[in-house]
């Protein structure tokens, strides 16, 4: 990825978080503020709601600078775990809490906006979301419902899949991998690659970025939550990889989304 490193831009790649508003759906920047801003090490965090088996992990916080509160008027505390399990999972969970002391609740979307690799983007198909009603971003976000056996890709998408299991499955056959999501407090997941026209046109994206990347984000869009002073939204991702080929037969997609 050509990424910016220079504040305040974006850095493309990675999981940027996008809060406290996905995409334009709202008066802020695009995806929000949170991913552009410096973190601080929380070395002092309330107790965990569920234990972290992994003992590689480190917790940060984020708290609104003057400068925030000018354009998002709001107190928070943003607490993100990010864990990494002895199998070399990859688990985040992130805790929103609204420190208001003037009574006000407010209202935030959210997104974990995962940037996968994959080896050829005509090769990948994406299990899990399928017979699901998305909201088109390319269509003025028009309502559909899937109809393909699972999502592959041919030209540029970036859909909004509404309801979501808890388990999604990006497989990728010319690498024999499959990417497993799980999903807490996200019933929404957007898929999203700007194929070739689009790449172009962006700066910090090399022309033929698209063809090795696929975005599948676990967010809370459709129903943006709201909280009252004292209460707190937990959100949580999973990420694991696991050896195997579609094509070969070694993993049912199907098992994998309704295993444990």
């Amino acid at each position: 990825m050509q990424s910016n490193f220079k504040p305040p831009k974006p850095i493309r790649g990675g999981i940027p978080l996008c809060f406290p508003q996905f995409s334009n759906l709202g008066p802020l920047e695009s995806h929000g503020f949170a991913r552009n801003r410096f973190w601080a090490v929380d070395t002092d965090p309330p107790p965990f709601p569920t234990p972290t088996y992994s003992k590689a992990f480190v917790d940060l916080i984020l708290k609104p600078s003057e400068e925030d509160i000018k354009i998002w008027p709001h107190s928070y505390e943003f607490r993100l775990r990010v864990a990494l399990g002895p199998g070399g999972d990859l688990m985040l969970t992130s805790r929103i809490r609204n420190t208001n002391t003037d009574g006000k609740p407010f209202t935030f979307t959210f997104a974990y906006h995962t940037y996968f690799s994959v080896s050829d983007i005509s090769e990948v198909r994406v299990e899990g979301l399928e017979t699901l009603d998305y909201l088109d971003n390319l269509k003025n976000r028009e309502r559909f419902t899937e109809q393909g056996d699972a999502i592959t890709f041919e030209s540029e998408v970036d859909k909004i899949y509404l309801s979501t299991p808890t388990k999604i499955a990006i497989l990728d056959h010319e690498k024999k991998r499959t990417f497993v999501i799980r999903k807490d407090g996200l019933p929404d997941a957007v898929v999203w690659n700007p194929w070739d026209k689009k790449a172009k046109a962006m700066a910090d994206f090399g022309d033929d970025e698209y063809k090795h990347m696929l975005c599948v984000e676990a967010a809370a869009i459709e129903k943006p939550i709201t909280l009252k002073p004292g209460e707190e939204w937990k959100g949580r991702l999973e990420l694991s990889a696991v050896p195997s080929s579609y094509c070969s037969g070694q993993l049912d997609p199907q098992r994998v989304l309704q295993s444990s």
